[in-house]
């Protein structure tokens, strides 16, 4: 098929530069969004009476049978066009004849790309919100089940005091939540339509922009038309976000793959997210946990991708802008398999509660809970500090923990300790009485739950 801008031009493209140029190989997946923009073009068209309703109806039936046609698979995109918006217009044209060359009146493929992508990546966000919530709803599921499920808090990866699994699976509560606040905003400023911008100057077709941008599901039509199609602050802006995303099951990806090991056994992953070694036959390896960590830079990639495409461009449009697809569709790509995935790994693994509350008591995770008993009875609490610092060098020399130590040993490094120590050292103690807003102490997890349950029922 020929060309679309070819009147300008008397020799014949390159074929290597034409494919160098080419796009439809990647933005042959905008199919649905550049029709969609261009029925809601021409029905503006119409209304603006720049059209017939004739010319209307016709060019609306071409467009949907081509739309249906591709989704059913009897009409294949392939390279004959170099993008998709070429490929739609040049079918129409073949399909409904002289009516399908007006489709593009007061319209340029600058605000047409600009449109298509935009409309794209809405769709994105709201599919990536979806997953979110998904995820959230099964994060929720398992603090339900494990408010007194007790286990070691870490710092600097080292045991520190003992928390509950509900406490920690919170905190990616609220990361996953930010995650979906993230979606929300960027949703909100990127809802605008840059259909009507042309090239960069607009037009001089009395075209209804507002109109066009109701009809499209935006707030409105973007202000500046130079902006509207050298904008691609709404794309960066969503690859920052779903890079947070990945970073946020990178790190929980992280503690998984921990928690699976040998050495900690406080999870089991289930066997259909776990494979096995070629040649060690007791390898289960979490895999899918690993490679969500893996894949977390290949999205990061596509972030810094685009941001130094963009970094020099001038105004308005520039070729190097549709640089902004192929490593962007990656992304969102990578992004949404990685949340079904990870989720699906989520809602099936199971926990090693007994062990979890072993490691907890093992690592001197009450330790600061001694110290703050021996503060109750009146000693300073650097004081105390530096007793329960002796005391636990005696644990590591006997091989013991605090709670296993009988009074005397106690009294022999301190005569503060008395027979309430064990209560106040245990960890249904220790976690129970911490329970100011946001700590593991089941009364104040609870009500961080309620919480969760109607934000997720909003």
């Amino acid at each position: 098929m020929a060309q679309l801008w070819g009147g300008r031009f008397t020799g014949e493209t390159d074929r290597l530069a034409y494919e160098f140029n080419a796009s439809i190989s990647f933005d042959k997946r905008l199919f649905r969004q550049d029709i969609e923009g261009s029925i809601a073009h021409v029905t503006m068209l119409a209304k603006q009476k720049i059209l017939t309703e004739k010319e209307k109806d016709d060019i609306l039936r071409g467009l949907r049978g081509i739309l249906e046609d591709v989704e059913k698979g009897r009409l294949v995109i392939d390279d004959s066009c170099e993008d998709i918006h070429s490929f739609v217009e040049a079918h129409l044209i073949e399909r409904i004849g002289e009516a399908g060359k007006k489709l593009h009146t007061g319209r340029s493929r600058n605000d047409q790309v600009a449109l298509d992508m935009r409309l794209y990546t809405r769709q994105q966000v709201q599919e990536t919100d979806a997953l979110l919530k998904e995820l959230l709803g099964v994060i929720l599921t398992v603090m339900e089940e494990h408010v007194e499920t007790y286990m070691p808090g870490f710092t600097h990866l080292q045991k520190a005091q003992p928390i509950t699994l509900a406490h920690h699976y919170g905190a990616y509560f609220e990361m996953f939540r930010r995650d979906r606040e993230r979606m929300r905003d960027i949703y909100q400023r990127m809802n605008y339509c840059p259909l009507g911008a042309g090239a960069l100057a607009g037009t001089t077709y009395p075209l209804d922009r507002e109109y066009t941008a109701a009809l499209l599901g935006f707030a409105g039509p973007t202000q500046n038309s130079m902006d509207s199609v050298s904008d691609r602050d709404y794309l960066i802006e969503f690859l920052a976000a779903l890079s947070t995303v990945m970073m946020h099951l990178s790190r929980f990806s992280e503690e998984i793959i921990i928690w699976n090991s040998n050495e900690y056994q406080f999870v089991e992953i289930d066997d259909g997210f776990s494979t096995g070694s070629s040649i060690m036959p007791q390898k289960k390896n979490p895999d899918i946990a690993e490679l969500v960590r893996g894949k977390t830079g290949r999205v990061y990639g596509a972030l810094m991708s685009l941001l130094t495409t963009m970094k020099g461009l001038p105004l308005a449009y520039n070729k190097d802008m549709q640089e902004d697809k192929e490593a962007a569709f990656d992304a969102m790509d990578t992004v949404k398999r990685s949340l079904i995935l990870f989720t699906g790994m989520l809602r099936t693994m199971k926990f090693k509660k007994s062990r979890m509350a072993e490691s907890a008591m093992n690592g001197f995770t009450n330790a600061t809970d001694a110290a703050d008993y021996l503060a109750g009875k009146g000693v300073p609490f650097r004081d105390a500090h530096g007793i329960i610092g002796r005391l636990v060098l005696y644990c590591i020399e006997k091989n013991t923990s605090i709670d296993r130590l009988s009074l005397e040993e106690l009294r022999a490094i301190s005569d503060k300790f008395d027979s309430d120590i064990y209560e106040a050292v245990s960890l249904e103690t220790c976690v129970g009485k911490r329970l100011t807003t946001g700590a593991p102490g089941p009364d104040a997890m609870r009500e961080s739950i309620k919480k969760y349950k109607t934000y997720l029922a909003e």
